[in-house]
């Protein structure tokens, strides 16, 4: 099979988009930073009254990105499409997350990342002013979507460290 070599295109919007392209990537493989030395015990428990465990808060990270890839790639490709938010909560609530192996998804999340961040550097520059409908957020675009999910990942990291304060 032939490589698919980018276009001039392509290579102005990896230049365009590279910071932020680079930062959702770079992401990766802190995820695991997260809970490295935490005892299984410090995992599963909830430190912090009423919010989600460490073990609970990696895999909503991961179920969060692929469904993120999910939409940018659905962005990318077709016509203003519609994108279903999923309920955090009841993923929380009706997946049993506590025998989950958090270096397996660590490393998924990790792969996703890098996957994504391959693919987006290959589109052509006016892809990323490409528009999907969300049901919650409404209009957005292929770009704003990658800087949500650095966002994404950064907000979540303050409860992540704050966990770990508070498990000592």
């Amino acid at each position: 099979i032939p490589s698919r070599m980018p276009s001039e295109s392509a290579l102005q919007s990896s230049s365009r988009h590279a910071h932020a392209i680079n930062q959702f990537e770079s992401l990766g493989p802190k995820l695991r930073t997260w809970f490295q030395g935490l005892t299984r015990e410090q995992l599963l428990s909830h430190p912090v009254p009423g919010k989600w465990s460490m073990q609970e808060l990696v895999v909503h990270l991961y179920d969060s990105d692929i469904a993120a890839t999910h939409r940018m790639r659905r962005i990318a490709a077709e016509d203003t499409p519609l994108l279903i938010a999923y309920d955090e909560s009841r993923f929380i609530q009706r997946l049993d997350h506590s025998q989950t192996d958090l270096k397996l998804v660590a490393d998924l999340f990790d792969m996703n990342r890098r996957f994504t961040a391959a693919w987006l550097r290959t589109l052509p520059e006016e892809s990323f002013e490409r528009v999907g409908i969300h049901n919650q957020r409404g209009k957005i675009m292929l770009g704003e979507m990658v800087n949500l999910y650095i966002a994404h990942f950064t907000g979540h990291e303050k409860f992540a460290m704050e966990k770990r304060r508070a498990l000592g």
